[in-house]
């Protein structure tokens, strides 16, 4: 009997790529049970292209500027998505807001991470909000994407100590560290183990 085919994993980026970096590391692992099969861009020169360039992954990028307008871009996003055939979607630090084609077409399998415990601090200055409220623990989120700004179904969450002395910048450092490990691990159990939402709740076998 022959062990199944790696499923098929497309990223999406907006710079230096650290978490596609790791999704790549793991995945050289045939155990990890998925493979980077394209990386996409919302803007040219980036870093994380260039991990994608290295490793020999396809890439493409759609700036959203390209088209007339955000529907239109939405949906040439998700058509070549769809060209690579994707069991999963992952945005790692993938700065552009889908819309309903997208999600019409990767809805259920598109996930996303957040640096901070959802629901609370969503946004894009996570550990900065959680800071100013005076948490005493922070963390990273992992999610299924929606209509709505982190709002998804939650897939996985990590804790992270805020110390007394954290700045923005370290606090965010630790939970990079943290969201990473998260990530991969839960990609490599999504795709091994499957997955069922119901009631907002995720549930890996």
């Amino acid at each position: 009997m022959t062990d199944p085919a790696p499923a098929r994993l497309v990223v999406l980026v907006s710079g230096s790529g650290s978490n596609l970096q790791a999704l790549l590391d793991a995945s050289a692992d045939p155990a990890y049970g998925a493979r980077v099969v394209a990386v996409g861009a919302d803007r040219g020169g980036i870093a994380g292209l260039d991990r994608a360039a290295a490793a020999g992954i396809a890439t493409f990028v759609d700036p959203v500027k390209a088209y007339e307008t955000r529907d239109d871009w939405d949906v040439a996003l998700a058509g070549h998505v769809a060209e690579h055939k994707p069991d999963l979607v992952i945005s790692a630090g993938f700065l552009k807001l889908v819309g309903p084609a997208f999600l019409g077409a990767f809805g259920d399998r598109y996930i996303n991470t957040h640096n901070a415990l959802l629901p609370s601090f969503p946004g894009i200055h996570g550990p900065r909000d959680a800071l100013a409220y005076g948490v005493k623990i922070a963390g990273a989120t992992l999610f299924f994407v929606d209509a709505g700004v982190d709002t998804g179904p939650i897939i996985a969450q990590v804790a992270v100590g805020v110390l007394d002395d954290d700045t923005e910048e370290t606090l965010t450092e630790r939970i990079k560290v943290a969201e990473r490990a998260q990530l991969v691990e839960c990609v490599g159990r999504l795709v091994r183990e499957g997955w069922t939402v119901k009631d907002r709740k995720v549930r890996i076998p």
